[in-house]
């Protein structure tokens, strides 16, 4: 069974960065991979995607220019750099694994058990 295991979620003050990091394993490390992200009370929202090939990377808007994705084939990791966070950007983060690009959660299959990230005004 494919799994995907998130780290490196936290706390950290306005303005600040943190980077998590998606292992992969299983059938999913080669496929396009995604970040979401959910906020308690709020629908689990699109952040940003990176092909199979390591190209083409995507942003919600609301993280363009802040967020970075990445993704290390060797490692079997996807990788989220976080800089300028705002208390906003409060959520769950997950990663996904899916067979094409898509912004929509419904189209992933494989799905890690999430890492809380906090950030305090």
């Amino acid at each position: 069974q494919a799994q995907l295991v998130e780290s490196g979620g936290g706390l950290v003050q306005a303005g600040g960065s943190l980077r998590l990091s998606c292992a992969a394993s299983g059938r999913t490390f080669s496929n396009s991979k995604a970040w979401f992200r959910q906020a308690p009370g709020k629908e689990r929202e699109f952040v940003a995607h990176i092909a199979r090939s390591g190209g083409s990377p995507y942003y919600a808007d609301s993280v363009k220019g802040r967020f970075t994705i990445s993704r290390d084939n060797a490692k079997n990791t996807v990788y989220l750099q976080m800089n300028s966070l705002k208390p906003e950007d409060t959520a769950v983060y997950y990663c996904a694994a899916g067979p094409f690009f898509s912004v929509l959660a419904a189209s992933y299959g494989s799905w890690g058990q999430g890492t809380q990230v906090t950030v305090s005004s």
